[in-house]
């Protein structure tokens, strides 16, 4: 290598590491550690408007808030600034396999306090976040059971998870605030060539194989929203409540993978076949 090329390269790997820099830079993150949301002194005194079972953490969680934000989500009106809601998430008490105890109505047995979950909407609230996480005027927090701010959380997700729910003012379960969530619906089960169940927070097949140009479609049989999310994509589903289906297809050979929009540890594949 000649002198002249030699620099050539050296050039060419220093813009390229600058190049990189540069895209680690372009993500934006949200810091852990204390922000505008303090610590919502009883909070399990508000309105406990939904609970839900989460197999892939073995958790039992508790939605709180205040009348007001349940008045107004059930008459079709914006949640009030200044609105805080709360999950607070339990350890599920566990058999000794390991797996969660059911009571007489199926559902997992609460045990110790594990973390409570809170986002505030405030207005102006939303200025201090990276505009491509900003959830509008809501902010989030995680603290420890006795109301320390969790140094470790990962607030970046939290605004990622929220959002593709801009028209439902950044609420995941706003079908539930408002009252609208059939918790008595009965999903049927996935039956189809090109059906997938969701259920306990899995897809059932894990794989599914088609050929290209076909759909796919995913029944939620879960007391808990879902939506279908490609990864390294842009493609995404409609919101699955309990007993609802979402379809999407897929024209190009390939392996694709997608992950549940809500709850990303719920993962599966589709083996996409050229058409013969």
């Amino acid at each position: 290598m000649t002198i002249q090329a030699g620099r050539m390269a050296a050039r060419a790997a220093a813009l390229a590491g600058l190049g990189a820099a540069a895209v680690v830079f372009a993500q934006a993150t949200v810091a852990p550690g204390p922000n505008k949301l303090k610590f919502p002194e009883g909070w399990n005194q508000g309105v406990l408007y939904a609970t839900v079972d989460r197999p892939d953490t073995k958790q039992y969680r508790e939605f709180y808030t205040s009348p007001e934000a349940v008045q107004a989500a059930r008459a079709g009106k914006p949640i009030p600034h200044g609105t805080v809601i709360t999950l607070a998430a339990y350890a599920a008490k566990l058999d000794a396999e390991g797996k969660p105890v059911k009571d007489a109505n199926g559902r997992f047995v609460k045990d110790k306090l594990v973390a409570v979950n809170s986002m505030l909407k405030g207005e102006g609230l939303g200025a201090d976040i990276p505009e491509s996480l900003r959830n509008g005027d809501w902010i989030y927090q995680s603290f420890t059971p006795d109301g320390q701010v969790n140094d470790k959380a990962n607030l970046t997700a939290c605004y990622q998870c929220h959002l593709p729910f801009a028209k439902d003012d950044y609420l995941t379960n706003l079908a539930k605030l408002a009252g609208r969530f059939p918790s008595q619906a009965q999903a049927a089960p996935a039956g189809g060539a090109n059906e997938v169940a969701v259920s306990g927070f899995a897809f059932g097949p894990g794989t599914l194989k088609i050929t290209a140009g076909q759909k796919v479609t995913w029944v939620n049989a879960d007391d808990t929203p879902h939506q279908i999310s490609v990864v390294g994509s842009s493609q995404r589903s409609e919101l699955m409540l309990k007993g609802q289906s979402a379809s999407l297809q897929f024209d190009a050979a390939g392996n694709i993978a997608y992950i549940c929009g809500l709850h990303p540890t719920m993962k599966g594949s589709i083996e996409v076949a050229a058409k013969p």
